[in-house]
């Protein structure tokens, strides 16, 4: 089953570096993952979230605030 991934961020660096990582583990690991980038600061409150960036695997935020490492956000999707 296809896991759905959401980068809450308003496209800052961090936001960004974020989004590099989590697609090179997806490629690299041949992950079957939809990635999705919210920006709009009102889809970003609805996950009642005040720190981004943030990463939302199937709707459950798994890192808020920092940038997770390539063998963290691997842990998260297997």
């Amino acid at each position: 089953m296809s896991k759905v991934i959401k980068i809450l961020g308003t496209g800052c660096p961090k936001c960004q570096s974020m989004t590099g990582v989590v697609q090179e583990v997806v490629t690299a690991n041949k992950i079957d993952a939809s990635i999705e980038k919210v920006e709009d600061i009102v889809e970003i409150m609805k996950f009642n979230v005040m720190s981004t960036p943030a990463l939302v695997i199937d709707d459950v935020i798994t890192v808020k605030g920092r940038i997770p490492s390539k063998d963290e956000v691997l842990k998260l999707l297997s």
